[in-house]
């Protein structure tokens, strides 16, 4: 019985070791898409705390890319996958990521001052089948914060 569990577990770890690189892969592969269509890439895998979950555990959040578009400042999501048969990667990019996002965007945005900057949240889908070329595509201003705005937030940053 535990050889089957230590075999079971070992694989997932493969797996996600796997899942982690390609993740990284296409956070690459997004970044020179992004230098390569006339974006400044600002920071790569900002991360910060953004409060606690319902059970005071300290959340963390991330944002695979920060990037200028002429004076548009564009909080990127990355989804990588190798195949789209099951469900497309922006499937990934669901309400809970995007306010995930969004609160560390505004969080982002106190520590730099950039109160009246144009923004945006942007996601990059990065297609890798086998055999094939990469698929990448820029989805712009894919959801806008007013979707999570609460009252606290209006005139605060």
């Amino acid at each position: 019985m535990s050889q089957t569990l230590s075999v079971v577990i070992q694989d997932k770890q493969v797996r996600s070791q796997s899942s982690r690189e390609l993740g990284d892969l296409g956070e690459r592969m997004a970044a020179e898409f992004l230098i390569r269509h006339g974006f400044r890439l600002v920071v790569a895998n900002f991360k910060v705390p953004v409060g606690r979950n319902s059970k005071g555990v300290q959340v963390s959040g991330e944002i695979d890319l920060i990037a200028l578009e002429n004076d548009t400042l564009c909080f990127t999501e990355v989804k990588t996958r190798r195949s789209a048969e099951f469900a497309g990667p922006l499937s990934a990019v669901d309400r809970r990521k995007q306010r995930q996002i969004t609160r560390t965007a505004r969080i982002y945005r106190r520590i730099f001052g950039l109160k009246e900057i144009a923004f945006r949240f942007d996601v990059i889908t990065v297609l890798i089948r086998k055999g094939e070329d990469p698929q990448i595509e820029l989805i712009r201003a894919f959801w806008s914060e007013a979707k999570f705005r609460k009252k606290a937030w209006i005139g605060d940053i």
